[in-house]
């Protein structure tokens, strides 16, 4: 038996509609959402009283998912800084290939992103960085120079 794909990427969040803004607004697509609560919750997470609402974005060629989730019971938890440096154990970050970076970085700025340095140059081949968005996840951004 073999792998057949990697399907999404969860992340959770405090603010479903500012991260749902925020991810729409670098350019993915909302395929759906909806309230996940019941028995199969519970047993599939390993949490009693499991009640969420989710949205899944996919990206414009509908190759790759992201699941946001918000958790309404029980409350999402938190044990650490609130913004956790790059090099943390753990999810890192989640990488995006955009066309013009500058402009991307316009935009996110409006819905609250922050650098973490600066934009730098990797030899001739592209332009990255590293930003800050909603519930402190970690995104980099990717310019292919061509």
């Amino acid at each position: 038996m073999t792998l057949r794909r990697m399907d999404n990427v969860a992340i959770v969040v405090e603010d479903l509609d500012a991260a749902v803004a925020f991810f729409t607004e670098l350019g993915l697509e909302v395929q759906d959402t909806a309230r996940i609560e019941g028995l199969f919750a519970d047993r599939t997470v390993g949490l009693d009283g499991v009640r969420s609402e989710i949205a899944m974005l996919r990206t414009p060629d509908g190759h790759a998912r992201l699941e946001l989730t918000r958790y309404l019971s029980p409350a999402a938890s938190f044990d650490g800084s609130r913004n956790p440096p790059p090099n943390t154990l753990g999810l890192h970050r989640i990488m995006f290939a955009v066309d013009d970076i500058d402009d991307t970085l316009a935009r996110l700025r409006a819905h609250g992103a922050e650098l973490l340095g600066e934009v730098a140059r990797y030899e001739d081949v592209y332009r990255l960085c590293y930003l800050r968005g909603p519930s402190g996840i970690i995104v980099a951004l990717a310019e292919e120079l061509r």
